[in-house]
């Protein structure tokens, strides 16, 4: 009898946890490594937000939590989702999570039965399908194009759409590709799923804050409240407010579901850190002021990236709305001989020959279910960026 259970057949490892990893690993045995696959931002965590740490701290709030988060956080929350997205919530519909993580996670767990079916446009963050496999479901993938931006056209997810379908994963901006829906494409999509009752709607917001020019973030419900009853609302600290460390996500929506996830929540973890959830309070309630500071830094490293990738031959790098990441492709470089004698087939094969040859880590784009392409996170210096981009220009220079 195998001792192991047989679900982990169905799951793969991150892939960007698996390239950070690698970077740090060959700049431990000394090579010059520009890491661009992790997905967090280079700044601090501000001031103001770390003092409120420091001062639970000091006040003795160290002791467990409510399962589903402190009053203080729940309400922040709230209060947030109705200053920000226009939408009300009771804090009994709202829970706390270590990180976003454990909120989708726990919805999933809460929600699947075997051979239920889960939409997640692709490309995709790369832990949904695994987060879908673990709880016993089926991953359903609907692909997306260069040509469409990577968004999902409401066609074909309309042809997706079965008796067995529970939810749809929807993430914008996205993780990888950085596409951000506009209220228009929005309404496309709400208007599919307005036919067809039985489907609900997961959304992740994690990089709401972070949208550039004139886009105006939107989210599902916010477009059609005839979604409330079935959308789980899902967004988190991590991103905008610089705390991927602190480990906390957020999510509001139906109390059914809500408490559900916190009977779930409470065989697992119990509460979020108390000292992180009275961070999280701060962050959501104090100054934003920094928010459009750092955007601004993002979008000129975006476009930096974007600049210089499309000067790089045999790449097409479009230009994202949202997020930190750029997802190019490199399909005019399959078929071609990398420096090292090596024929590129495939993504795989182009991140690997690239790390191997001029130092620079990057993710393929199939794991993120959509190839041939890479993720940039180009949440790191301009002057990093600017190296690892001509690393990059160079490398595809010498591919023949």
């Amino acid at each position: 009898m195998a001792f192991l259970a047989d679900i982990l057949s169905r799951v793969k490892p991150s892939a960007t946890i698996a390239v950070s990893q690698k970077a740090r690993e060959l700049k431990a045995q000394g090579r010059d490594v520009i890491g661009l696959g992790a997905g967090e931002p280079d700044f601090d965590t501000p001031d103001n937000i770390k003092s409120a740490a420091v001062e639970a701290i000091n006040r003795g709030e160290t002791k467990y939590t409510p399962v589903s988060g402190i009053p203080e956080l729940r309400k922040a929350i709230t209060e947030k989702f109705k200053r920000e997205n226009g939408l009300d919530y009771e804090v009994s519909q709202t829970i706390v999570g270590t990180g976003g993580k454990q909120i989708l996670f726990n919805a999933f767990m809460a929600t699947l039965n075997p051979g239920d079916e889960v939409i997640i446009p692709a490309p995709y963050w790369v832990s949904y399908p695994e987060m879908v496999a673990i709880c016993g479901g089926n991953p359903v993938f609907v692909e997306t194009t260069l040509e469409d931006e990577f968004k999902l056209k409401p066609e074909a997810l309309e042809a997706a759409i079965t008796p067995k379908t529970k939810w749809l994963v929807f993430n914008s901006p996205s993780n990888p590709s950085g596409a951000a829906y506009s209220e228009n494409e929005l309404k496309a999509i709400t208007d599919v799923l307005l036919r067809h009752e039985h489907v609900w709607v997961l959304t992740d917001d994690m990089y709401e804050h972070l949208v550039y020019g004139d886009f105006v973030f939107k989210t599902p419900v916010q477009v059609e409240p005839k979604l409330y009853e079935r959308t789980l609302t899902m967004n988190g600290v991590s991103k905008a407010y610089a705390m991927t460390g602190w480990r906390i996500g957020y999510a509001a929506g139906p109390l059914q579901l809500v408490k559900a996830m916190d009977m779930i929540q409470g065989q697992q973890t119990s509460g979020a850190c108390s000292i992180a959830q009275w961070a999280a309070v701060e962050a959501l309630n104090g100054t934003q002021d920094f928010i459009p500071k750092n955007k601004e830094v993002f979008q000129a490293r975006r476009d930096l990236v974007v600049s210089m990738l499309n000067q790089a031959s045999g790449i097409d790098c479009p230009t994202p709305e949202g997020a930190f990441y750029v997802y190019p492709s490199c399909a005019g470089l399959m078929g071609k001989t990398a420096p090292s004698g090596k024929v590129l087939e495939t993504d795989e094969d182009f991140v690997t020959e690239l790390l191997e040859s001029e130092g620079v880590a990057v993710v393929h784009g199939s794991a993120f279910g959509l190839g041939p392409n890479f993720r940039i996170s180009y949440a790191t210096s301009e002057a990093l960026l600017e190296e690892a981009c001509n690393r990059i220009q160079r490398f595809c220079a010498n591919c023949r």
